[in-house]
């Protein structure tokens, strides 16, 4: 169906469609939290579940201060003295670097804590530290400001290095990123895993505006610097030792790794939600995060990628308020859902590439405009079918309802003449003007108006459509509008059912006496189907040879006394299309008048019709 929406209305559609979607555009690309972060780590777990687990790095290993190690130690936590001996265990297993996620601030012992700082001296080492800020569970946007630290104490601090090791978590308390720099009042400080890295690679990360160097290898990042973090699996895939074994001299082999010594016992340090797991340690967390920066498959969503989730966003708004606006509602909606089931796909495409497209945008930019259209429209589409409905059965009264149907729903039907084959019947009353002069006009009008009803059901009953009424006939058309293989059956169906019908009425009433007989005439050709008239006054007509010609027959049956004439152009028309010939107790070759060419034609009185028709009841 035409979209019957205003187009002052689809054009406001459209500029508040491209404001609205422009609008969650720049702050998608300004890095801007909002609620439509929620939705998108959704999508986001549903990418990671689909794609499922990853091999981690072979070069990262957790030495986990597990339940085994807390039930041989005795007591949590670990003395600085028993912290001291696992580091030199850790060493001497060949470890490369290591990155303690242990807060190893508050009082101690002096002698464990001089122990602790000798075996940094002989291994590069990170301890976290923890900054205290406003807000740590949006969305990554700018760097974050930390108000303070709780930092190891001095002793240690100065024997290793030290990096702050928060993590912004969604609203779910899922960790999604890790921040590689924070901004305190002594400058910019680095990240507890960015810090890991360089002490692993021996070289300095190097910031670029849109992610981190070091080395030959550039790591993309999210805004202000932040680390997408991409889970390789539940707990446990990233390889993980029980710090018993170590204390227990049963030392695995840790050369060239990196090991982050973090806590994982029971009841003790950070645990989170993460989309493999329910509890996931704080230390298996930060061991991603330094997973993702050796192996680069950290997600990748910087500003050229946050560009195209804002350009999708706007063309998918663009495109299905289009659609909405000049389709038919229904292929609108679909090709509305398939342009975000496209979107989707390539989300989860470029995902397996650790691309982060935002599959939540270009939904949230789309739906407020296509659906206040689409329910805009269906508004104005159903107020148009009503106005529609009404003018059609208007129309009918004066038209036929098929005639009716077509003029309603394409005004411009039969703007041009067409020529189509046709079968055209006509019927009157033999003794009708003597009739109405004693019947009067009430009475008259009641006779025509139950005549001509009888003539109408007919026709319907046998897919004919009624073109005229002429006091006390009619022309009737089979093939109009559109012509079918049946259309001379139907002509033939209907003369006989016309005839025996009207005939029976006419028997039943009171004015038997007066109507002489019923003739029906038929032929079968080429009409021309047109508009004629004025322009602000038009019918809808058939005229050509074939229309003169069934015309003529009714004065052909007259003259031979008969009910029914048919031409035989409509006979071979029947029986090319039926298989069957007609058989006609009575054949003639007359002339027509205002016709050069003789006609032959069938000729049927009462009592000889081939079967008795179906008669249509109801009249009296």
């Amino acid at each position: 169906m035409k979209s019957t929406v205003p187009r002052w209305i689809v054009a406001l559609a459209f500029v508040s469609g491209l404001a609205w979607s422009g609008y969650l555009a720049q702050r998608h690309l300004a890095g801007t939290a909002s609620v439509l972060d929620r939705f998108e780590t959704v999508l986001l777990d549903l990418r990671i579940v689909l794609t499922g687990e990853r091999k981690s790095p072979e070069n990262v290993t957790i030495v986990a201060i597990d339940d085994q190690t807390v039930s041989i130690v005795g007591k949590y936590p670990l003395t600085r003295s028993q912290l001291a001996e696992l580091v030199g265990k850790i060493e001497a297993a060949g470890a490369r670097a290591l990155a303690i996620d242990i807060l190893l601030f508050g009082a101690s012992d002096s002698a464990g804590d001089a122990a602790l700082a000798k075996e940094f001296e002989s291994l590069p080492v990170v301890i976290a530290a923890a900054g205290h800020s406003g807000n740590m569970t949006s969305s990554a946007s700018f760097v974050p400001t930390v108000a303070s630290i709780l930092s190891p104490t001095p002793e240690i601090a100065d024997a290793a290095e030290v990096g702050l090791a928060n993590v912004v978590t969604d609203t779910g308390g899922t960790p999604r990123h890790i921040p590689l720099l924070f901004l305190t009042d002594g400058g910019l400080q680095p990240s507890f895993s960015l810090k890991a890295l360089e002490l692993y690679s021996n070289k300095t990360p190097i910031f670029t505006e849109t992610g981190l160097r070091t080395g030959n290898r550039d790591q993309v990042l999210d805004a202000g610097w932040h680390l997408a973090l991409n889970f390789y699996g539940p707990g446990g895939t990233i390889r993980t030792v029980s710090a018993e074994r170590l204390l227990s001299d049963d030392t695995p082999d840790l050369t060239g790794q990196i090991v982050v010594l973090g806590v994982t016992a029971t009841g003790v340090g950070d645990r989170f939600g993460t989309p493999f797991d329910p509890v996931m340690p704080g230390a298996e967390v930060q061991a991603t995060g330094i997973a993702n920066l050796l192996d680069g498959t950290a997600l990748a969503r910087n500003d050229t990628i946050r560009l195209a989730d804002g350009a999708a966003a706007i063309a998918v708004t663009v495109l299905s308020l289009v659609a909405v606006a000049f389709l038919p509602l229904a292929p609108a909606f679909v090709f509305y859902i398939i342009l975000l089931a496209c979107w989707l796909f390539a989300g989860f495409l470029f995902f397996g590439q650790s691309q982060w497209l935002n599959g939540a945008l270009p939904f949230a930019a789309s739906l407020p405009p296509v659906v206040g259209l689409l329910v805009t429209r269906q508004i104005f589409d159903r107020f148009h079918s009503r106005r529609l409905l009404q003018a059609q059965s208007a129309l009918s009264r004066f038209q036929s309802p098929r005639l009716a149907t077509r003029i309603a729903e394409d005004p411009d039907f039969l703007a041009n003449p067409r020529e189509q084959d046709a079968a055209m019947l006509f019927i009157d009353l033999s003794g009708y003007t003597g009739l109405s002069e004693q019947l009067g006009p009430v009475r008259t009008r009641d006779f025509l108006k139950t005549f001509h009803t009888i003539v109408v059901d007919v026709a319907d009953k046998t897919g004919g459509v009624v073109l005229d009424f002429m006091g006390d006939g009619a022309m009737l058309g089979f093939g109009v509008p559109d012509a079918s293989e049946t259309d001379p059956v139907n002509a033939v169906r209907c003369a006989f059912q016309l005839e025996s019908t009207i005939s029976g009425w006419l028997q039943g009433s009171n004015v038997a006496d007066h109507i002489s007989a019923v003739r029906v005439g038929a032929h079968f050709g080429k009409v021309v189907l047109s508009r004629l008239g004025h322009d602000r006054q038009q019918q809808i007509t058939t005229t050509g040879d074939c229309v003169n010609v069934a015309s003529r027959l009714l004065e052909v049956a007259k003259s031979h006394e008969a009910s029914i004439a048919f031409s035989v152009d409509l006979l071979d028309a029947v029986a090319s299309r039926s298989g069957n010939r007609m058989p006609t107790p009575r054949l003639e070759t007359v002339s027509i008048r205002g016709r050069q060419q003789d006609l032959q034609v069938a000729l049927w009185r009462p009592g000889e019709f081939p079967a008795v028709p179906v008669r249509v009841s109801g009249y009296s």
